[in-house]
C-alpha cells in the first residue's frame, strides 16, 4: 500500500459513494487506476467493506464486557453481532475484552442491552460510555 492508496482510501472514509472519476481528479490518475486499486484493496482485505454511517438522532454508547477467562471470545462477539442495536463488535486489549458500539432509540435501550449483556454467563462486568459528539476520521 503506498500513499495513493492511502489518500484514496481517506476520500472513501469520508463518502464511500465518491465517483471513482471524483477520485481520480482529486488524486491524480484515471477512473481506471482508482477502480483497479480499490479491486485490490479488497482483494487484499484493506478494505473490508463499505458501510454508511448514520446520524439518527438515537443515543449511541460504548458498552464495554469483561469476559472470563474461559471464554471463546469470537464465538461470544458473533452472537454480540447478531443484536439488533450493535453497530460494531470490537476485541480489544487493556481492562475489557469486547466493546460494543450501540445506537438505541433512547437510554432505557441501552440499559436494556447492559441488562442482556449481563445475563450472559460468559460476562463478569460491564462499564458503558454515551458516545456525545462523532466525527468520521
Amino acid at each position: 500500500m503506498d500513499e495513493v492508496d492511502r489518500e484514496i482510501i481517506s476520500i472513501l472514509r469520508e463518502d464511500a459513494r465518491t465517483p471513482y472519476t471524483e477520485i481520480g481528479e482529486r488524486v491524480g490518475i484515471s477512473e481506471g487506476t482508482v477502480r483497479n486499486r480499490v479491486d485490490r484493496l479488497l482483494e487484499d482485505g484493506v478494505i473490508e467493506r463499505f458501510t454508511v454511517a448514520t446520524r439518527t438522532g438515537n443515543v449511541k454508547a460504548m458498552i464495554e464486557l469483561v469476559v472470563g477467562i474461559d471464554v471463546d471470545t469470537d464465538a461470544c462477539c458473533d452472537r454480540l453481532a447478531d443484536w439488533g442495536e450493535v453497530d460494531t463488535v470490537w476485541q480489544v486489549s487493556g481492562e475489557s475484552d469486547i466493546v460494543l458500539v450501540v445506537d438505541c432509540l433512547d437510554t432505557d435501550g441501552v440499559n436494556d442491552l447492559i441488562t442482556r449483556a449481563r445475563e450472559l454467563e460468559a460476562v463478569q462486568s460491564t462499564k458503558t460510555r454515551l458516545i456525545l459528539e462523532e466525527r468520521i476520521g
